[in-house]
């Protein structure tokens, strides 16, 4: 029972899911001539203490949009990572003139957004408010009340977040990904740690606070509804007492490439599937020739539903829900990465297909029509985005901070059309460095590591180098750990039986009842989950009270009811459903084996092999189920569906999990079981 109550939604999730529109592709379509931009030329003036102001009037609507950037070079905190970022939750939660409460009541009644972070602020609202909302936004950054009682909440809400954050995958490949390509000491590549924070004092915040919120790099851009006239007046009142300092100093360590191309592998044995990032720094600024090829370069390799990587590895291959690539910009040092999610099984295989598309577009041309597409999307984005006044807020920014041309934005699509293909090739050779490439993979060792230590590309051994999860290098370590010859599956199975309650009190169990519920996109999902000891299951999934779709299975036949359509079971699932209808399979479970000992989010488990699409894992203390793991296909997807049992308590001296987090690529439900009813709430009717 408690292996199916996710079931019918990652089914639901599965056939909701948008299909995409055939696009006739047989007639290249004319390019046109670029658009004309009008962006609104700034106003700008500078304060004594260095803050530059850039003011952008626009009397469309009567609102005013500000943002206030500290543009500092970078630097790293060292053994006070995270100061930056508890400084900037501490910004804003009152003044030293206003409290708190008082402050946020305010902001709330004006009807304005307003916030604050490491490096600046940023503020919206109506602009008869503006001189009132600018006044807030100066003194929560220049006045702001950094007290110890803040500093408590604002250190331990970070250090959740830590811990909720630990054994998220995905998160922790991007951070460790960073730390091996900038390095660990470099602003850029460090990360913050739970010891890092917990050794942080307010006396920390306070002296970061006063070396680098600094008006000399600073800049305020102010967009909207107002006169340039006003605007100096209220921010002379307001912003001049602002103090220049001058900066600590600080070394930027230099960044390199590695000297051929390697993987660098960390465990997470947690993982269901492989975090993968094909990356290398790269010297690419705003103002370079290259920007605006590397622009177009990247949309046809890796950005978006339309581009190479995606095609290949989602459409062609199925690996993974999506592919993509990013190439940086930065005034000192930026990166490229492509990156995908993917299963395990395939992991060495899209390492591969990786590489296959980064010698491909350095060592062949793209297409015209390849190039014409490009073009014609980014035009588009790039149209679209005018119409955000943050964009404009951004543009004027930019020019500022990276010296550029005062007509680069004006020009933009005029260099965007410009680009041949030729530039594509010129600029994918010297930014794409698949010869150079670092490999970071970050999943679970047992199962991909020796796959990639036999991985091989034009005819040339890949090396493997092992790191743990705070990015240091270490030795391969054994994934196979070793099984006590007398553990059997039996044991483990009775052992679990023993856990939640007994043979004798789970064999009084003829039916379960379960109701539980999640949140997805805001929104409250129901589900209900009925079977019984004689092998008969039904699940239903609603939201907003209606019931969206069912799946009865009566011990014989069964079916998927959803959208106005009933589908029958193939054979296969008719056999999947005999397996699992019973409130507890392990007692019909004929055919198990066991796979293992394995490492489940730190904890000892054994894996035990149910079916050929399902791995249940019990706890080697415990002796409960604490995860499950099932394959499933999906169209030409196969997914992996880890499912994670805690919060075990008794109901009718029988153990239920009474938490249940599921998780389906990028999406993770997690459902809290509101009431188990044993041997009451099922009926025969149930299963019609």
């Amino acid at each position: 029972m408690k292996n199916k109550i996710l079931a019918l939604a990652v089914l639901f999730l599965a056939t909701t899911a948008i299909q995409a529109q055939q696009i006739d592709r047989s007639t290249q379509p004319k390019a046109g001539p670029a658009p004309e931009i009008n962006l609104g030329k700034p106003e700008t003036f500078t304060l004594k203490n260095g803050l530059k102001v850039l003011v952008v009037e626009n009397h469309k609507l009567p609102r005013v949009s500000m943002t206030l950037t500290m543009d500092n070079p970078p630097h790293a905190e060292g053994e006070k990572a995270g100061v930056a970022s508890l400084m900037g939750a501490m910004l804003g939660e009152g003044t030293k003139s206003i409290p708190k409460e008082k402050f946020n009541e305010e902001v709330d009644y004006l009807g304005a957004n307003l916030n604050f972070f490491s490096r600046g602020a940023s503020a919206n609202t109506l602009s008869k408010y503006f001189p009132r909302v600018l006044e807030l936004m100066a003194q929560g950054a220049l006045n702001p009340d950094l007290n110890q009682e803040q500093f408590e909440t604002e250190k331990e809400r970070s250090l959740e977040n830590l811990k909720s954050s630990e054994k998220d995958v995905a998160s922790n490949a991007r951070r460790i990904s960073s730390a091996l390509s900038y390095g660990k000491n470099h602003p850029y590549g460090e990360f913050t740690t739970k010891e890092s924070v917990e050794n942080l004092t307010l006396a920390d915040v306070q002296q970061y606070y006063q070396n680098f919120y600094v008006p000399q790099n600073a800049y305020l851009v102010v967009i909207g509804d107002v006169k340039t006239p006003e605007v100096k007046k209220l921010v002379e009142k307001n912003f001049s007492s602002w103090k220049k300092k001058e900066l600590p100093k600080t070394n930027l360590p230099e960044t390199k490439n590695v000297p051929q191309t390697e993987v660098n592998f960390v465990d997470f044995p947690n993982a269901v599937q492989s975090e993968v990032q094909v990356t290398n720094t790269i010297q690419l600024k705003k103002g370079d020739p290259d920007y605006f090829p590397v622009l177009i370069a990247n949309k046809i390799l890796g950005g978006g539903g339309e581009a190479r990587l995606f095609l290949n590895l989602r459409e062609d291959k199925g690996y993974t829900y999506g592919a993509y690539s990013s190439t940086g910009d930065d005034k000192y040092v930026a990166r490229f990465v492509a990156s995908a999610s993917v299963r395990n099984a395939v992991t060495d295989s899209a390492v591969v297909a990786f590489l296959d598309e980064l010698h491909r577009i350095r060592n062949e041309k793209v297409s015209q029509e390849e190039l014409a597409n490009a073009k014609a999307k980014y035009t588009g984005d790039f149209v679209m985005a005018l119409e955000r006044p943050s964009t404009i807020a951004q543009y004027a920014l930019n020019i500022e901070t990276n010296q550029l041309p005062a007509n680069f934005y004006q020009t933009y699509l005029q260099k965007i059309n410009a680009v041949t293909i030729d530039d594509i090739q010129r600029v994918a050779k010297k930014y794409y460095l698949a010869d150079n490439a670092r490999i970071v993979v970050v999943g679970k060792g047992s199962e991909v590591a020796e796959s990639l230590e036999n991985l091989t590309y034009n005819g040339k051994d890949i090396p493997v180098k092992y790191f743990d999860k705070y990015a240091n290098a270490i030795e391969k370590p054994d994934y196979n750990k070793s099984v006590d010859p007398s553990v059997t599956v039996s044991k483990i199975f009775n052992d679990y039986i023993k856990a939640i309650g007994g043979k004798e009190a789970v064999e009084d169990v003829e039916s379960v009842y379960i109701m539980a519920q999640a949140e997805i996109q805001g929104q409250k999902m129901d589900l209900e989950s009925k079977v019984t000891a004689s092998g008969k299951s039904s699940q239903e999934v609603g939201m907003g009270g209606n019931v969206i779709q069912r799946q009865i299975f009566n011990g014989a036949t069964g079916f998927v009811a959803a959208q106005g359509q009933k589908i029958p079971f193939t054979e296969d699932q008719v056999i999947a459903a005999k397996a699992e209808a019973h409130p507890f399979p392990e007692l019909i479970a004929d055919n198990a084996s066991l796979q293992g000992l394995e490492d489940v989010d730190g904890e000892e488990a054994y894996a035990v092999k149910m079916d050929e699409n399902t791995i249940n894992y019990y706890s080697k203390n415990s002796g409960l189920k604490i995860k499950q793991v099932k394959t499933m296909q999906q169209g030409p997807q196969t997914m992996t569906i880890p499912i994670v049992y805690s919060d075990y308590r008794e109901v009718n001296g029988v153990k239920f999990p009474f938490s249940l987090s599921q998780t389906m690529g990028p999406m993770t439900l997690n459902f809290e079981v509101s009431e188990v009813k044993i041997n009451e709430g099922v009926t025969d009717a149930d299963f019609e």
